[in-house]
């Protein structure tokens, strides 16, 4: 693990930093989850060769600390991830993103283009609105949700392994996180996907479909590719898919133009394998 002392927030960010030759890759969890649980079996799969990989926990998540007058929008959590690559002096990196995580790698990647040289999110925010998580979070305040809605939330999870990585979250980031995907940024983090001139990928899980993110970003020529047998969660569910479609995603030039059938996708299937876990259909964060 790997550490940075924020001035401005008066707080540290963790990382993993594995090693590995060739592209630095980048991977930033969604809400309420950590970059080790999510992205460590997929950093090291045979697909990815073995690259350099960085496993940022978010402030609030994880390992990292929990300042309480930090406003966990997803522009301040990216500007948190261009500190550690200013840091560690890398640029040019390939950036991975799912869920809230999807939206902070958009956020960075437009606001600090020389930091990324590929962007892939899988099913990110673009839009405001929440999902089936943000939207029961923001609607609580944010007393309520810290003295009795988290723990309500810990039991109610459907998932033993979301119930895992949600415990090492910080109540209050949870809160302030769900309420900024609620509330939407401006300019939208869709807008933002659209006008981002390196080259992107989108990753969706079929039990996802029909996905209105994914149509929306294969409007704007981003290429869409469906992981089979997975849900929301689909590193977790189905790790071997989620990696050969990423490890795809970043080997491929943009495309100018996408063939969105609203199964497949313009790449199509990624080679099924087994899935971890129950498989869940719910929409992003």
């Amino acid at each position: 693990m790997r550490e940075l002392f924020l001035t401005q927030e008066r707080a540290y960010v963790r990382w993993l930093d594995l090693p590995g030759e060739g592209p630095v890759r980048v991977f930033v969890h969604g809400l309420g989850c950590t970059a080790a649980s999510d992205f460590a079996h997929i950093a090291t799969h045979p697909a990815l060769r073995g690259g350099r990989a960085l496993l940022v926990d978010l402030l609030g998540h994880g390992l990292s600390d929990r300042p309480a007058d930090f406003d966990y929008r997803m522009e301040s959590q990216a500007a948190v991830v261009a500190a550690v690559l200013d840091h560690l002096g890398v640029a040019g990196v390939d950036l991975v993103g799912h869920s809230m995580g999807g939206a902070v790698a958009v956020h960075l990647a437009a606001a600090r283009p020389d930091l990324v040289a590929r962007l892939v999110v899988a099913e990110p925010n673009l839009y405001a609105g929440g999902g089936a998580f943000s939207s029961p979070v923001a609607a609580q305040s944010e007393e309520a949700f810290v003295q009795r809605g988290f723990s309500r939330m810990l039991a109610l999870a459907g998932r033993a392994d979301y119930a895992a990585r949600l415990r090492l979250a910080d109540p209050l980031a949870v809160h302030r996180s769900a309420v900024a995907l609620v509330e939407g940024s401006t300019p939208a983090t869709g807008d933002l996907l659209a006008g981002i001139t390196a080259p992107r990928a989108f990753l969706v899980g079929e039990a996802s479909l029909p996905d209105a993110a994914a149509e929306k970003a294969a409007a704007f020529g981003v290429p869409v590719t469906v992981v089979p047998d997975a849900g929301h969660n689909l590193m977790l569910d189905n790790p071997d898919g989620f990696a050969e479609a990423l490890a795809r995603s970043l080997a491929e030039a943009p495309a100018d133009s996408v063939d969105w059938t609203g199964r497949t996708g313009r790449t199509g299937r990624t080679g099924r394998a087994a899935r971890a876990g129950p498989v869940s259909g719910h929409p992003r964060a």
